[in-house]
């Protein structure tokens, strides 16, 4: 296989060479406008909050409709988001626009902090809206991807787009975090919107030739992402588990700061050096991913990191004993843990990115979105009600048996036979909606 530069792997990365999608202008600032904008929504929800509690002196129930509302535009407009995009077409206006609109909504909250306008209700309302606006900016990037890479290095450019996701993830709360130690929780909001404004400058400069619109007006089509899923395996394989790991990882991590602190005696330092930790796992993972995908195959390269991810946790209700003994232990945890995430989500995302036609490709991405992060807050939910029940420990275990134990899903499937990019089957091309009965 040639590359524009010569031989390439099927990957799209020479041995010893940077990826040949960074040599494409185009693509580097479509990168690099994506993570602004990841590591903006992230400092978002913390800076945001933060300004609640030490402007408006919010209580407990105020940050929990906080958050509440933060995160339900994924369950309320995954779907349609998706629908829409991929009716409307002009991802990457559609991405420019969120972006600007960020911007302002953003910016206004220091404004009226400055001009003692600042109030809950109204940081309420920007939580929600910005919210959306992500929506609709992560079914725009996934949808657009496609146009701006080659089929043969999708494994190599997803490794970048889905390992800046994960590192602004990761990292994001904690750079949100001391940016409102350094210069205080407004002017972290100021400087984030401000980040936004730059990604839609690059994403301007952007030269891309993207798919048309679907101008479908059939009943179903805001459906029509789940159908698709529901009649390819391998992606209802995938959906599956990936709902499996979310909830279960959503037990884990609901109860983690609680059971560090009282059953293992940790410090909020300690703890928050193994949870910043998983950055540099990250970083790790989402660097061996196409070589691993390369020596093993994508489908065991994902079935391996669905594994490992929350597997690799098992070592935090096992740790007891002296304190660094406990501390390295979760330390190694996070670290394979993180590498896991990546080798499953860059191979994963590589899976849906190819057996998706063109016209389902926001559709699909609004139902991932719907499907994986619908079941997070079911799973905080029934976190809480277990701990109490059955105590810390006992429920941490669960939560890593029972997320190591989804990757089964995955073997009823054509995934653990791809060694490479499948293709999409020629009847879902462009599929045509049920009729309601």
């Amino acid at each position: 296989m040639t590359g524009v530069d010569g031989p390439t792997t099927v990957t799209g990365r020479r041995p010893g060479r940077i990826p040949v999608v960074l040599r494409d202008r185009s693509f580097r600032r479509y990168w690099t406008a994506q993570s602004l904008s990841y590591v903006g929504d992230q400092v978002t929800m913390v800076a945001l909050p933060l300004t609640a509690v030490l402007a408006l002196d919010a209580s407990a129930v105020d940050m929990g409709l906080l958050w509440t509302l933060e995160s339900l535009p994924l369950l309320l407009f995954s779907l349609h988001a998706g629908a829409w995009v991929d009716r409307r077409g002009r991802r990457r206006r559609i991405m420019i626009s969120t972006d600007l609109a960020r911007a302002v909504l953003l910016g206004s909250v220091p404004v009226a902090y400055l001009v003692g306008a600042l109030t809950l209700p109204y940081v309420y309302a920007v939580a929600f809206l910005v919210g959306a606006l992500a929506v609709l900016f992560n079914v725009s990037s996934y949808s657009l991807f496609p146009a701006m890479v080659p089929r043969e290095h999708f494994v190599a450019g997803t490794s970048l787009t889905r390992g800046s996701f994960s590192f602004a993830l990761v990292a994001g709360p904690g750079v949100g975090g001391v940016l409102v130690q350094i210069v205080s929780a407004p002017v972290t909001i100021l400087l984030d919107a401000l980040s936004f404004v730059v990604s839609a400058v690059l994403l301007r400069s952007v030269d891309v030739t993207e798919p048309e619109g679907d101008p479908t007006e059939a009943r179903g089509y805001v459906w029509e992402g789940l159908r698709f899923v529901r009649r390819t395996p391998a992606l209802l394989a995938k959906f599956v588990a990936g709902a499996g790991l979310n909830f279960f990882y959503s037990v884990y991590f609901t109860l983690l700061f609680l059971f560090a602190a009282r059953e293992l005696g940790l410090s909020a330092g300690m703890i928050g050096l193994v949870i910043s930790v998983g950055a540099v796992g990250a970083l790790v993972g989402s660097a061996v991913t196409t070589w691993t995908s390369g020596r093993i195959g994508l489908g065991a390269t994902f079935i391996v990191g669905s594994f490992l991810y929350p597997a690799a946790l098992v070592l935090t209700p096992l740790a007891t004993g002296d304190r660094w003994l406990v501390v390295t232990m979760l330390l190694v945890g996070e670290f394979v843990s993180a590498v896991g995430l990546m080798l499953c989500d860059i191979s994963g995302t590589s899976i849906q990115q190819a057996l998706t036609p063109d016209v389902l490709r926001s559709r699909v991405q609004g139902a991932h979105l719907a499907v994986n992060y619908g079941a997070r807050p079911l799973g905080s939910l029934v976190a809480g009600g277990m701990g109490t029940w059955l105590g810390l420990r006992p429920t941490m275990w669960i939560a890593v048996v029972g997320g190591a134990a989804s990757v089964l899903f995955l073997f009823w499937s054509p995934i653990p036979r791809m060694r490479e990019l499948p293709v999409p089957p020629d009847d879902h091309r462009r599929p045509v909606p049920e009729e309601a009965s």
